[in-house]
């Protein structure tokens, strides 16, 4: 007999009854879940460990649904599912441009989020759309290859240590090879807004990437900085 994989869900929300309610509902299905009362606890969540599905409230303190939504576009493809007492037509179009898979709103059937949550997870896992974007989730330049499911970087076949920023930042560069990004354009890959005095910050994530990832950081092979512009990723074999 085939043995199920036991999914794990994460449930984004700002209401702790909701957030009890569908844990039960959840794991009655046999899903194991992660709860997050905010936006960032939820991106914290998410960079801790594999996800295979997010449920996302919109209206949540630190990062909203929207917000959480785009940064998870940066570094997977599993299915996200809003749940929202949002119901007018441009919220909906808004959350499915960005990448969302399906739209709930409130008051919902308990037992209709666990049948969105069964649909999504079966089309995705089962059906064949994961397979069909496996290469979308690794990025490979020259000796670099990084699992953006797992989120884990090799270098030449060796595993290479990155934290939570430097790997958006990386797989900012990674999916774009050759392509300058201002300071601006990366900052906003590991946070929400972007002021001059976070020039030093990106300056910072640069050189540990470098320190990580080159022979000689001062004569780097892949993060090359554009004078006056930002910096890209490529590599030349010599």
């Amino acid at each position: 007999m085939e043995t199920l994989k036991q999914y794990t869900i994460l449930v984004a929300e700002d209401d702790e009854d909701i957030r009890s309610l569908l844990k039960l509902y959840l794991e009655s299905s046999g899903f194991r879940v992660i709860l997050a009362e905010d936006g960032r606890k939820a991106m914290r969540e998410i960079e801790k460990e594999p996800v295979d599905l997010a449920l996302l409230d919109i209206m949540m303190p630190g990062l909203d649904g929207y917000q959480v939504l785009e940064k998870i576009r940066d570094i997977t493809n599993i299915p996200v599912v809003f749940l929202t007492a949002k119901d007018q037509d441009h919220h909906k179009i808004l959350g499915l441009n960005l990448g969302a898979d399906s739209y709930l709103t409130k008051p919902f059937n308990p037992l209709e989020v666990v049948a969105h949550v069964q649909a999504n997870l079966r089309r995705f896992y089962k059906l064949g759309a994961a397979a069909r974007q496996e290469s979308e989730r690794i990025l490979t330049v020259g000796g670099l290859r990084l699992d953006l499911e797992r989120m884990k970087l090799e270098k030449d076949g060796r595993p290479v240590e990155l934290t939570p920023m430097e790997f958006r930042i990386l797989t900012r560069l990674m999916q774009a090879p050759g392509r300058v990004f201002t300071k601006a354009q990366l900052y906003d890959s590991i946070s929400s807004g972007y002021s001059e005095s976070d020039d030093r910050t990106m300056m910072v994530h640069i050189s540990k990437l470098r320190e990580k990832l080159e022979e000689d950081s001062k004569n780097p092979s892949y993060i090359k900085t554009v004078r006056g512009l930002g910096y890209k990723i490529e590599y030349k074999d010599t």
